[in-house]
């Protein structure tokens, strides 16, 4: 899609963070692997996430996090470059997004 087509990227500031959104949006195994992958790898290009689902879904599930504050969303030329939001979430939320992430680890690892 040319640039001057592409839908405004609205971000919540900070203090607009909601505890119920944000939880929603982890609430997701596709969501879940997205910040999963994005705490290890500080940014991203959309189209390469280790997940199964078609570009409008996958579209749908970045829009879930960028809407919730989880994750920042910037396009450059005819890419678009998602990153987690780790420093405001542990700024409104201590810890949560890391406790989110281990029990979610240890639930896949089976223990």
């Amino acid at each position: 899609m040319p640039r001057s087509h592409r839908r405004v990227l609205t971000h919540p500031d900070l203090v607009e963070l909601d505890l119920l959104d944000l939880l929603h949006a982890l609430a997701d195994p596709t969501r879940m692997t997205i910040v999963r992958t994005l705490r290890s790898d500080v940014e991203r290009p959309c189209g390469t996430f280790p997940v199964d689902v078609a570009p409008s879904t996958l579209t749908h599930h970045f829009r879930v996090l960028r809407e919730a504050g989880v994750i920042r969303q910037r396009d450059e030329g005819n890419r678009r470059w998602t990153t987690l939001r780790l420093d405001d979430l542990n700024a409104r939320f201590p810890g949560l997004l890391d406790s989110v992430l281990e029990t979610y680890e240890r639930q896949l690892a089976g223990t």
